[in-house]
């Protein structure tokens, strides 16, 4: 999918308006946080997904299979 957008000045910042239909199909709506990452080509990835929380994730699964005796103690 290729949409164009017009660059806009919102403030002291630039700014893109975002089309409905692409809002619904990453389900997103007024208020969401959006992450944007720039790849070394100089492309752009924008997602509703922090991918801070998700290398956080990816420890506390680690951990979890690593002392999952221990959590389960722990959790009666």
């Amino acid at each position: 999918m290729v949409i164009s957008v017009r660059v806009r000045k919102v403030g002291n910042s630039l700014g893109v308006l975002m089309p409905k239909e692409l809002a619904e199909q990453m389900h997103v709506k007024e208020g969401d946080e959006l992450h944007m990452t720039l790849d070394a080509d100089g492309s752009l990835k924008l997602t509703p997904y922090d991918p801070k929380f998700q290398a956080s994730m990816k420890a506390f699964e680690r951990t979890r299979q690593k002392y999952r005796n221990a959590l389960r103690e722990l959790a009666k």
